[in-house]
């Protein structure tokens, strides 16, 4: 039978990503645990050591998430810049890589070389080896995945759920404009993670990949809303940029661009915002951002300003 079909109706087009997932977690059944041990957060979570351990993979594909215009170095550092933000999302330590490359004959030997140096270089930079992985041809283009293993550096490992209602909504960093070079540039936020994971108040966490209006709806506990103040997004400069040729409003690529890899957290709604921020500049210089709170459905807004969220919506893949 062809995996393939021209009917929209009965192919992946027709569900996307996210009813995809939950269609692929209910064929798996009870063979695939629920999140975090199983499909459905940042990495998978391997109970049953003195440290979580971490499993997380992503791929980087021509044509999909980088193009002629990016040199090898950049592609490497994606690749293995994405999968060191999945750990730090979850508060962890990374490990040791393996990567996987399918491309066609006719890829030239020095792009690969610099592909690989890029990947060595931030191997050395983590203390991550790289140990292993696999090379097979495809027909057309190149594909690169990197499997990433890594540990929880305590017993306690940060995941998407444990958000409550009135938690506060926190982000590292500035968002938006990513296609302007940050997609292939960023820092992945692994000491910040790390430090996140120690504080007691936060609850949940995840890294904003697909923009924040949609990865926000992972951290968002059942029965509320996600209420943000417009006036308190942190806007890059690149977003503004992008607006003035998009002819979009700036807040808008905040909140949909995708490919920030910033830190998104919920945080204790009885901690004082201040409190967590004068604590975080003793540890870095990254700005830490308070953007609202996750209140009741139908409660009244606390911001004069809040954003009707149902308006934006981040990348999803297969659309």
């Amino acid at each position: 039978m062809s995996p393939f079909t021209r009917q929209r109706s009965r192919s992946i087009a027709a569900l996307g990503e996210v009813k995809l997932i939950i269609e692929i977690q209910r064929w798996l059944g009870t063979s695939s645990p629920k999140a975090p041990n199983g499909i459905g957060d940042d990495c998978a979570v391997l109970a049953g050591s003195p440290r979580d351990q971490l499993v997380t993979v992503d791929p980087v594909i021509f044509g999909e998430h980088f193009d002629e215009k990016i040199p090898a170095r950049g592609v490497g550092a994606k690749l293995f810049n994405r999968n060191l933000s999945d750990i730090a999302a979850m508060g962890g330590r990374p490990r040791a890589a393996v990567v996987a490359l399918a491309m066609s004959k006719d890829v030239k030997i020095e792009w690969l070389r610099d592909f690989y140096r890029s990947l060595a270089n931030i191997a050395r930079r983590h203390r991550v080896p790289i140990i292993g992985g696999d090379i097979a041809h495809q027909p057309t283009g190149l594909t690169a995945t990197m499997t990433l293993i890594g540990e929880s550096p305590k017993k306690r490992t940060l995941a998407r759920q444990g958000a409550q209602a009135g938690d506060w909504i926190f982000t590292t960093g500035n968002l938006g404009g990513s296609r302007l070079d940050w997609h292939w540039k960023f820092t992945p936020r692994l000491a910040e993670g790390q430090w996140l994971a120690t504080r007691p108040e936060v609850r949940a966490m995840m890294d904003i990949s697909d923009g924040l209006a949609k990865d926000l709806r992972n951290l968002q506990p059942s029965g509320t809303r996600a209420a943000l103040s417009a006036g308190l997004i942190p806007i890059s400069r690149s977003a503004q940029q992008m607006s003035r040729s998009s002819k979009q409003p700036a807040l808008f690529h905040a909140l949909t661009d995708g490919e920030d890899y910033e830190l998104l957290l919920a945080v204790n709604g009885r901690t004082k915002p201040e409190t967590l921020q004068q604590a975080w500049a003793r540890h870095s210089k990254l700005p830490l951002t308070c953007i609202g709170r996750f209140v009741k459905t139908r409660a009244v807004s606390p911001f004069a300003d809040e954003i009707d969220l149902s308006t934006y919506h981040g990348f999803e893949h297969l659309r």
